[in-house]
Protein backbone atom coordinates (compact mmCIF):
# COMPACT_ATOMS: atom_id res chain seq x y z
CA UNK A 1 0.00 0.00 0.00
CA UNK A 2 1.59 3.35 -1.06
CA UNK A 3 0.11 6.27 -0.27
CA UNK A 4 2.07 9.76 -0.78
CA UNK A 5 1.09 12.49 1.53
CA UNK A 6 1.40 16.20 2.96
CA UNK A 7 4.44 16.77 4.76
CA UNK A 8 2.77 16.82 8.11
CA UNK A 9 1.86 12.83 7.48
CA UNK A 10 4.34 10.03 7.01
CA UNK A 11 4.61 8.34 3.39
CA UNK A 12 3.36 4.87 4.44
CA UNK A 13 4.49 1.79 2.53
CA UNK A 14 3.88 -1.03 5.02
CA UNK A 15 1.25 -0.65 7.19
CA UNK A 16 3.15 -2.24 10.41
CA UNK A 17 5.95 -0.11 9.86
CA UNK A 18 6.29 3.93 10.21
CA UNK A 19 9.25 5.77 8.44
CA UNK A 20 10.61 7.71 12.14
CA UNK A 21 12.07 10.31 10.28
CA UNK A 22 9.20 11.30 8.51
CA UNK A 23 7.10 11.63 11.79
CA UNK A 24 8.48 11.16 15.40
CA UNK A 25 4.73 11.18 17.33
CA UNK A 26 3.33 7.96 15.97
CA UNK A 27 7.29 5.98 17.07
CA UNK A 28 6.91 7.76 20.15
CA UNK A 29 3.66 5.87 20.49
CA UNK A 30 5.07 2.81 19.25
CA UNK A 31 8.09 3.37 21.57
CA UNK A 32 5.95 4.01 24.61
CA UNK A 33 3.62 1.08 24.22
CA UNK A 34 6.73 -1.67 23.70
CA UNK A 35 8.35 0.52 26.79
CA UNK A 36 5.35 -0.37 28.96
CA UNK A 37 5.43 -4.06 28.50
CA UNK A 38 9.38 -3.97 28.75
CA UNK A 39 8.86 -2.74 32.04
CA UNK A 40 5.98 -4.72 33.06
CA UNK A 41 8.12 -7.66 32.30
CA UNK A 42 11.51 -6.46 33.43
CA UNK A 43 10.91 -3.52 36.09
CA UNK A 44 7.70 -2.84 37.59
CA UNK A 45 8.18 -3.84 41.32
CA UNK A 46 10.57 -2.34 43.45
CA UNK A 47 11.96 -4.24 46.71
CA UNK A 48 10.91 -2.07 49.46
CA UNK A 49 14.08 0.14 50.97
CA UNK A 50 15.98 -0.91 47.78
CA UNK A 51 16.37 0.65 44.50
CA UNK A 52 16.33 -2.71 43.27
CA UNK A 53 13.56 -3.49 40.55
CA UNK A 54 12.14 -6.47 38.95
CA UNK A 55 9.24 -7.45 37.17
CA UNK A 56 7.05 -10.26 36.25
CA UNK A 57 10.05 -12.24 33.85
CA UNK A 58 11.43 -13.84 37.22
CA UNK A 59 7.77 -13.85 39.16
CA UNK A 60 7.11 -16.16 36.56
CA UNK A 61 9.99 -18.15 36.05
CA UNK A 62 9.62 -19.80 39.40
CA UNK A 63 6.72 -21.72 37.59
CA UNK A 64 8.22 -24.87 36.52
CA UNK A 65 8.34 -24.65 32.87
CA UNK A 66 5.37 -22.83 32.02
CA UNK A 67 6.65 -20.11 33.52
CA UNK A 68 10.03 -19.72 31.46
CA UNK A 69 8.20 -20.74 28.10
CA UNK A 70 5.51 -17.63 28.87
CA UNK A 71 8.32 -14.90 29.45
CA UNK A 72 10.16 -16.53 26.48
CA UNK A 73 7.17 -16.09 24.07
CA UNK A 74 6.38 -12.32 25.44
CA UNK A 75 10.12 -11.05 24.71
CA UNK A 76 9.97 -12.90 21.43
CA UNK A 77 6.77 -11.13 20.82
CA UNK A 78 8.18 -7.72 21.18
CA UNK A 79 11.53 -8.31 19.67
CA UNK A 80 8.67 -9.04 16.44
CA UNK A 81 7.04 -5.78 17.53
CA UNK A 82 10.11 -4.06 17.37
CA UNK A 83 11.41 -5.52 13.75
CA UNK A 84 8.30 -4.45 12.81
CA UNK A 85 8.99 -0.75 13.59
CA UNK A 86 12.15 -0.23 11.79
CA UNK A 87 14.40 -1.96 13.98
CA UNK A 88 18.02 -2.90 11.46
CA UNK A 89 18.87 -6.66 10.93
CA UNK A 90 21.93 -5.95 13.29
CA UNK A 91 19.92 -4.61 15.89
CA UNK A 92 16.90 -7.73 15.78
CA UNK A 93 20.39 -9.90 15.88
CA UNK A 94 21.77 -8.27 18.76
CA UNK A 95 17.62 -8.28 20.82
CA UNK A 96 17.31 -12.27 19.46
CA UNK A 97 20.43 -13.00 21.25
CA UNK A 98 19.42 -10.72 24.74
CA UNK A 99 16.13 -13.09 24.35
CA UNK A 100 18.08 -15.99 23.80
CA UNK A 101 20.56 -15.36 26.90
CA UNK A 102 17.52 -14.71 29.45
CA UNK A 103 15.77 -18.01 28.76
CA UNK A 104 18.75 -20.53 27.98
CA UNK A 105 20.08 -19.48 31.34
CA UNK A 106 16.32 -18.21 33.06
CA UNK A 107 15.63 -22.25 32.61
CA UNK A 108 18.28 -23.31 34.82
CA UNK A 109 16.74 -24.33 38.29
CA UNK A 110 17.85 -21.82 41.19
CA UNK A 111 20.17 -20.45 39.39
CA UNK A 112 18.49 -19.37 36.04
CA UNK A 113 15.67 -17.75 38.55
CA UNK A 114 17.78 -15.53 40.28
CA UNK A 115 19.23 -14.54 36.52
CA UNK A 116 16.29 -13.24 36.00
CA UNK A 117 16.27 -10.70 39.08
CA UNK A 118 19.43 -9.25 37.12
CA UNK A 119 19.31 -9.70 33.34
CA UNK A 120 16.68 -7.45 32.04
CA UNK A 121 16.65 -8.74 28.34
CA UNK A 122 13.57 -6.35 27.15
CA UNK A 123 14.81 -3.34 28.80
CA UNK A 124 17.89 -3.67 26.95
CA UNK A 125 16.10 -4.39 23.83
CA UNK A 126 14.60 -1.36 24.10
CA UNK A 127 17.34 0.52 24.91
CA UNK A 128 19.01 -0.68 21.51
CA UNK A 129 16.03 0.07 19.83
CA UNK A 130 15.94 3.75 21.22
CA UNK A 131 19.66 3.97 20.53
CA UNK A 132 18.94 2.43 17.04
CA UNK A 133 16.24 5.52 16.11
CA UNK A 134 18.79 7.79 17.84
CA UNK A 135 21.40 7.47 15.79
CA UNK A 136 19.31 7.80 12.81
CA UNK A 137 20.14 4.10 11.14
CA UNK A 138 16.55 3.57 10.58
CA UNK A 139 15.85 1.53 7.50
CA UNK A 140 13.19 -0.09 7.35
CA UNK A 141 11.35 -3.29 8.49
CA UNK A 142 13.65 -6.22 9.81
CA UNK A 143 10.64 -9.07 9.49
CA UNK A 144 13.05 -11.26 7.17
CA UNK A 145 15.60 -11.32 9.59
CA UNK A 146 13.55 -11.93 12.58
CA UNK A 147 11.73 -14.74 10.45
CA UNK A 148 14.84 -16.07 9.97
CA UNK A 149 16.11 -15.20 14.19
CA UNK A 150 12.96 -17.52 14.65
CA UNK A 151 12.89 -20.11 13.00
CA UNK A 152 16.73 -20.44 14.24
CA UNK A 153 15.54 -20.26 17.83
CA UNK A 154 12.68 -22.51 17.05
CA UNK A 155 15.28 -24.53 15.32
CA UNK A 156 17.97 -24.84 18.62
CA UNK A 157 14.61 -25.80 20.87
CA UNK A 158 13.54 -28.72 18.65
CA UNK A 159 17.43 -29.93 18.65
CA UNK A 160 17.18 -29.44 22.41
CA UNK A 161 14.09 -31.28 22.91
CA UNK A 162 15.56 -34.11 20.81
CA UNK A 163 18.60 -34.16 22.87
CA UNK A 164 17.03 -34.38 25.87
CA UNK A 165 14.94 -36.87 24.79
CA UNK A 166 17.84 -39.10 23.63
CA UNK A 167 19.71 -38.78 27.20
CA UNK A 168 16.54 -39.81 28.93
CA UNK A 169 15.91 -42.91 26.82
CA UNK A 170 20.03 -43.71 27.07
CA UNK A 171 19.49 -42.85 31.14
CA UNK A 172 16.66 -45.48 31.26
CA UNK A 173 17.80 -47.64 29.13
CA UNK A 174 21.18 -47.69 31.42
CA UNK A 175 19.39 -47.62 34.83
CA UNK A 176 16.69 -49.90 34.13
CA UNK A 177 17.64 -52.61 31.65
Amino acid sequence: MLRTSSPSTPRVIDPYVIDVKAVDDGADDRLAAVERLARWMDGMFTLPGTRFRFGLDPLLGLIPGIGNLATFLVSAALVRVMARHGASGEVLVRMAGNVLVDAVLGAIPVIGNLFDFAFRANERNVVLLKRHYGEGRYRGSGRRTAALILAGVFGFLALAIAGAWVFVEWAWTRLFA
